[in-house]
């Protein structure tokens, strides 16, 4: 029964798309009908600000600390807290009180790797950065840091569980990145504080 809690709490808190009721709230708009159309902290920046967009940046990744901790305060196995990291990303990503319609999920994914793998996130998220700052394209940035959580989750011997929570953090993080991955390779690509 606990671990079933974890998992449906896990989703559940993902799926507070906190840019969609925060754009609602103070700009009477629906975040998803303007920008790119994603419900996350790039598009809230581009079409409200960097300071509301700052606050949905914290608060999804606060999601995502939340359904590890409480998988960690609930002492399910290993295996369950993995799930509730993933699952709080699919809440995210398909949010069941928004018609399914959320974000991309690596606010929430910073959030749940910090909690879950600090050390590896870390080093994956410096690189994401550096190649934020040099190339300005922020769906790179975000692939190359879920690309590397694998990669060095694995390379310092965290439990497998996590490698395997890592692994999906990036194919989740693909598949919800295939426009932007085509708009890359054709150029066409918006860089951070451009307008969509």
């Amino acid at each position: 029964m606990a671990a079933f809690f974890v998992m449906l709490t896990a989703y559940l808190l993902g799926s507070i798309s906190t840019s969609t009721l925060l754009a609602k709230k103070f700009a009477g708009i629906d975040i998803r009908d303007h920008g790119s159309g994603n419900a996350g902290a790039t598009n809230t920046m581009r079409v409200l600000g960097p300071k509301l967009a700052g606050i949905v940046l914290l608060l999804d990744a606060l999601k995502g600390v939340l359904a590890v901790l409480i998988g960690k305060w609930l002492a399910v196995p290993e295996l369950f807290v993995a799930g509730a990291a993933v699952v709080v990303i699919l809440g995210h990503n398909w949010p069941v009180f928004f018609r399914f319609r959320g974000g991309k999920g690596i606010a929430t994914t910073i959030g749940a790797v910090l909690a879950l793998v600090p050390v590896p996130a870390l080093i994956a998220g410096a690189f994401g950065l550096m190649m934020l700052y040099w190339l300005r394209y922020v769906s790179l940035a975000a692939l190359v840091f879920t690309a590397l959580l694998p990669l060095f989750t694995y390379l310092l011997h965290a439990p497998h569980e996590y490698v395997w929570f890592t692994s999906a953090a990036f194919v989740l993080s693909l598949w919800r990145h295939r426009s932007n991955i085509g708009r890359l390779v054709a150029g066409r690509e918006n860089k951070l504080g451009a307008k969509t």
